[in-house]
């Protein structure tokens, strides 16, 4: 009857990992009403990207980067999320579910997602402290931990996980060695010639690999301290990690009485023995075969989730599997039966000098299987093949192994070969995102570039190796619009862009400009006029104190600290605190401009006085001269703070509500001489009436009665634009914090030459805000950060040039040479 409202039924889920995560996208998309929400998560957080904890380990990624669904998703559709509860029964005559905290709740529905344990070896001091397992982010963290006392782990397992371990803890700083017990490495996923590349190229990058190799006790008394192998070899080590398998996690289910093997049993709908019980993810076994990679394991969501929404009119099948390494800089996939047997057919290709290797099996006119290493730009096209089991003719074959764009002779234009790819190949194996998904999101959400499409979709927001086919849908879709808007490398001189480039400068630890160059594969032997200053800027905010700031990496402006004009002289602007100025310093500037007969002076905008004309061998002269005054450099001429604009606030103006002279000068002596992406510039206004303008600069402070206004990302050059509000604060101390975190949180993130506006634009205002106001443990290591790189930035260029200790040839005049 009409106006009566259905009662929701109860929808209790165990497991808060990717499975079940993306089951519950899946329903609350088709039904988003039909369900109260319950969620009993054993780990203490929310959901993330399981399959990114190596990035997370080597330190290219941090934990909030790999979330999937932060705490704002769940209050948004209303799911209640028990963090930290471990479900320790199911009663399912009573239908509920209770916690080992003693929670307990009704359900009408159960989906059970409690994954895997991984196996541990039960060798002779398997249980010593230092062992440790590879599964979720606690484990990770307990490797950062022992990473940070240095020394050597052992790892025990060459397979995935186990070299994904390895290569994040080598990262980390530890000397690695992996013991792998078969011939070669990934044996599983890869044939031998593969897995020898994959060897030496580990090898070479400093992990020592032994293969064939068979731990037989863990040594130590009381922690680890080594292995001992069947041949009697003894390996030292502070730590030990296995990572040799997983085993479906299925107690819970069998101590219900449900059907379990392996693990729990479901049929092609994901449903159990029990039919208001449902199963996803590792802890599932379905005809047989249990599943640990994530493609599989989100069609098994996707089918949950329509059938709970009341659409089971899909059905699970078994399908073939592919795989990627996630250790950076290493291109590795494999998908489908690539072992030998009878009627098999191998195509190889073979190229040693760019380290490239590929096979493919066939079967009759099937491809069975793939292993590509060195380029693996065609996973996608020979996997998709393998699944729908596509018939290869006798033209087609003789050119299979060069991949789709010579498919059949023809050399096909990348445009067309991403378009002739079905709607439902998948592009994302991380996520599992198709590209009929990808195309939908472009129209619906009129998206113009890749970092829309993560966003939307998650489509490359994992691994990364994606992003080319994303780009190339986006360039499919859009055509000119993309290309218009597509994402640009640093420079000419290399294809990564210049998020990647600040990502790798941290996680290898990259401190020279030529180790840069080296490492990330520079086209050039010493960089252009673009990628130098950048690369610059990105060392000096990345390793303060330990980088030394390479002058000729810096623009003729930077160089000397002061600013060209159009005739070749230049301009000086001695710093002025919050716009204040005394007699003293007046007088010394007139003494400056008579003694150097300096023709023009003129207040800026950013109250300050501006003396123009200086010859060049003039400089050290005047510097010395405005020093002995007590002025240092404004520092006008560079990609750094540059002024911070005042009105008099309470002091002297009756509207005035708070100090805003004050807090200015003590905002400009904090951050005074920090280096940033493109210069900045602060205003404090007294009261709303926003005398100093505060509303259009980098960073603003607007006075009221109850404290202070933070606002950022405004504009007023090329671009006019008002400014975003950060938040309110009580106090002086909690503005000059705010502040502080904000310009370090743009240092850290900010592309060279990309002003604060476009870079909160383009990572987001409300994520600019989560990580500052929301955050407080953040917001304060950003400002402990600020200040220690203040503490090697705070020195005054002019004192150092004009003493004759810096850059003293810069000023030389050069010398007439007699003919």
């Amino acid at each position: 009857m009409e106006g009566i409202s259905v009662a929701k039924k109860r929808l209790v889920v165990i497991g808060n990992g990717m499975a079940p995560g993306r089951a519950l996208e899946t329903l609350i998309e088709a039904a988003p009403d039909a369900y109260d929400i319950t969620i009993f998560n054993a780990e203490a957080r929310v959901n993330y990207n399981r399959i990114m904890l190596s990035p997370v380990l080597s330190g290219e990624q941090s934990f909030d980067e790999i979330i999937i669904h932060g705490d704002g998703w769940y209050i948004e559709h209303g799911i209640t999320l028990y963090k930290g509860h471990k479900v320790v029964e199911i009663d399912r005559v009573a239908k509920t579910v209770t916690s080992a905290p003693g929670e307990t709740v009704v359900y009408d529905k159960l989906l059970i997602a409690t994954g895997s344990n991984p196996f541990i070896i039960p060798l002779p001091g398997h249980d010593l402290p230092g062992v440790l397992t590879y599964r979720d982010l606690d484990d990770v963290n307990a490797m950062l931990v022992a990473a940070k006392s240095g020394g050597r782990a052992i790892v025990i397992g060459g397979g995935l996980l186990g070299l994904e371990a390895a290569a994040g803890l080598l990262a980390q700083g530890m000397e690695v060695t992996v013991m792998h017990i078969m011939p070669t490495l990934m044996e599983r996923q890869l044939d031998p010639s593969a897995g020898y590349l994959l060897q030496k190229e580990l090898v070479g990058r400093g992990i020592d690999i032994r293969t064939s190799a068979n731990t037989k006790e863990i040594l130590g008394d009381d922690k680890v301290e080594g292995i001992l192998l069947d041949d009697g070899t003894e390996i030292k080590a502070d730590i030990v990690v296995m990572a040799v398998g997983i085993r479906p996690n299925h107690g819970l289910a069998k101590e219900a009485g449900l059907d379990v093997g392996r693990g729990i049993k479901v049929d092609a709908s994901m449903k159990t023995s029990d039919p208001d019980i449902y199963s996803v993810g590792e802890c599932v076994e379905f005809e047989g075969n249990c599943y640990g990679l994530v493609a599989p394991l989100y069609e098994q969501a996707r089918i949950c989730g329509l059938a709970l929404a009341g659409d089971e009119n899909h059905a699970f099948v078994h399908t073939e599997t592919s795989t990627k390494l996630k250790v950076t800089g290493v291109n590795l996939f494999s998908g489908g039966d690539f072992a030998e047997g009878e009627g098999r057919e191998e195509i190889v290709f073979r190229d040693a000098a760019r380290g490239v290797y590929k096979r493919l099996v066939l079967e009759g006119d099937r491809l069975i299987g793939a292993v590509l290493y060195g380029d693996t730009a065609d996973g996608a096209w020979f996997f998709q093949k393998i699944r729908e089991g596509t018939e290869i003719d006798a033209d087609e074959r003789d050119t299979l192994i060069f991949g789709q764009s010579y498919s059949g002779s023809t050399p096909l234009d990348p445009m067309a070969a991403v378009a002739a790819l079905p709607d439902d190949s998948e592009i994302c194996g991380c996520n599992g995102i198709s590209k009929g998904k990808i195309l939908a999101a472009i129209d619906k959400e009129r998206l113009k570039d890749v970092e829309g499409v993560r966003a939307c979709t998650k489509a490359s927001s994992s691994c990364g190796t994606c992003t080319g086919l994303v780009e190339s849908l986006l360039a499919f879709k859009l055509g000119d619009a993309f290309a218009a808007s597509a994402k640009k490398t640093v420079c000419g001189c290399t294809e990564l862009a210049h998020d990647d480039v600040r990502r790798l400068i941290v996680s290898l630890s990259l401190k020279t400009i030529p180790a840069v160059m080296q490492e990330l594969g520079w086209s050039t032997s010493c960089g252009c006029s673009k990628c130098r200053p950048a690369l610059n800027y990105y060392l000096l905010a990345t390793w303060p104190g330990e980088y030394v700031d390479d002058g000729q990496s810096r623009f003729i402006n930077e160089r000397v600290h002061a600013n060209i004009q159009k005739d070749g002289t230049y301009s000086v602007v001695p710093r002025a605190w919050g716009g204040m100025t005394t007699a003293a310093e007046l007088r010394a500037i007139a003494d400056v401009i008579d003694k150097f007969n300096i023709p023009t002076v003129k207040y800026t905008g950013g109250q300050r006085i501006d003396m123009l004309g200086v010859r060049k061998q003039d400089l050290p002269g005047v510097w010395a001269d405005l020093n002995a005054a007590g002025m240092v450099s404004g520092h006008a001429y560079g990609k750094s703070l540059r002024t911070v604009k005042t009105c008099v606030g309470s002091e002297w103006c009756r509207f005035g509500t708070q100090d805003s002279t004050g807090l200015g000068i003590k905002l400009e002596k904090m951050m005074w001489g920090s280096w940033t992406p493109h210069k900045v510039k602060l205003a404090v206004s007294g009261c709303p009436r926003n005398c100093a303008e505060a509303t259009c600069k980098d960073i603003g402070v607007i006075c009221v009665d109850s404290g202070y206004e933070l606002h950022f990302a405004g504009a007023a050059g090329m671009e006019i634009k008002g400014t975003e509000i950060l938040c309110k604060v009580a106090t002086e101390r909690e503005a000059l914090e705010y502040s502080a975190a904000l310009l370090q949180l743009y240092r850290e993130q900010g592309f060279y030459l990309e002003r604060i506006y476009k870079w909160s634009a383009r990572v987001g205002y409300d994520k600019v805000r989560e990580q500052i106001v929301e955050d407080s443990p953040n917001r304060a290591a950003l400002y402990e950060r600020f200040l220690h790189a203040q503490t090697f930035a705070q020195s005054d260029p002019w004192a150092e040039r004009a003493s004759g200790r810096v850059d003293a040839h810069e000023f030389r005049e050069l010398a007439p040479v007699e003919g």
